[in-house]
């Protein structure tokens, strides 16, 4: 089967088209033929970076996290999918899981939920790392109805999908951003929009709450975690997805408030809880069929040997939503 594979990592390191063998299905997996994968920052710090992150698999290396398709086999113990199902999943591209660059992929079923019914298989393509992301940051912070919940990228690839889930669970929700598109974005999916170019974290968290935001999902992260210790109210909640770095926790305990680190990585890398996500998935799906959960993707449309250019894409801030590979 054709697949996409990086031979030399880095910056400058290219996808070749290879002719790879199709993989046979086993215990507890599924054979999926691919109908589309989508590009995440990850995939591209494994690109650029290769072996100086520990999750990357070794070269010449099958990339790709994300996809969407078809059943085509269902392994021995697999209960729940048949053939011809269409499915969706996070289910490789790192370690020594391989990835979605290509024509199928041999899946761990406890990795995959069933389609949502009414996106097409490029939009379900765009949700799963980033859904499974927005999902676990909030449910962790134990979002919940009336309260008031700060988003920060509200219309970022976990940011947008964060604001309607947080909707969905009966939030009041706020996002921050800058420029008339970014406005539109949080806008549409029924979020207050504060423009963190213009406004003060001390100003709007004023302005909004009595006394600071019940749950801040900071998908900045990095130095802006300490405009989230500023704004999370007493015995809040911070999720944040980006924590890789050192800061003064002092604000946060003089608050009582409570940080989650979202790493949704975890199940696949270290087989630990897989089914957490099949759960998530079917839950995701659930709530995109009653109207509630709608990826943005970008409108460039990318083939498979396209695929280096997809990358490029995202990497040029450009994009408007997800970046999409189509088989």
């Amino acid at each position: 089967m054709k697949a996409m594979l990086i031979n030399n990592y880095g910056e400058n390191g290219n996808f070749e088209v290879s002719e790879i063998a199709k993989p046979e299905v086993k215990a507890n997996h599924v054979l999926v033929k691919i109908a589309a994968s989508s590009v995440n920052t990850i995939d591209m710090m494994i690109k650029n970076m290769g072996t100086d992150l520990p999750l990357s698999p070794a070269a010449p290396a099958l990339l790709g996290m994300d996809f969407s398709g078809t059943v085509e086999a269902v392994g021995e113990g697999v209960t729940g999918y048949a053939v011809g199902d269409e499915v969706y999943g996070c289910a490789g591209g790192l370690a020594d899981l391989p990835g979605t660059l290509t024509e199928y992929i041999v899946a761990d079923s406890n990795l995959i939920g069933h389609k949502p019914k009414d996106l097409t298989m490029r939009e379900t393509a765009a949700l799963p790392l980033v859904a499974i992301t927005a999902y676990e940051g909030l449910t962790r912070a134990g979002v919940k109805v009336g309260q008031k919940v700060l988003v920060h990228g509200g219309s970022g690839g976990v940011g947008h999908l964060a604001v309607q889930l947080a909707k969905y669970f009966g939030a009041e929700v706020f996002a921050t951003g800058t420029g008339d598109n970014q406005k539109a974005t949080v806008e549409k999916f029924g979020a207050t929009f504060i423009d963190y170019m213009t406004e003060k974290v001390a100003d709007y968290t004023a302005k909004y709450t009595d006394g600071g935001f019940d749950v801040v999902f900071d998908t900045v992260g990095g130095p802006n975690l300490t405009n989230s210790m500023e704004a999370v109210a007493l015995n809040g909640h911070i999720s944040t997805t980006v924590s890789l770095l050192e800061i003064d926790l002092t604000p946060l305990h003089f608050k009582g408030a409570s940080l989650h680190v979202v790493f949704m990585l975890i199940p696949m890398l270290h087989n630990f809880k897989r089914e957490n996500h099949s759960n998530i998935l079917e839950k995701l799906a659930k709530i995109s069929n009653e109207g509630h959960l709608t990826p943005i993707v970008d409108e460039n449309q990318f083939s498979l040997e396209q695929v280096g250019d997809a990358y490029a894409h995202l990497a040029s801030g450009k994009a408007i939503g997800k970046v999409v590979v189509e088989n």
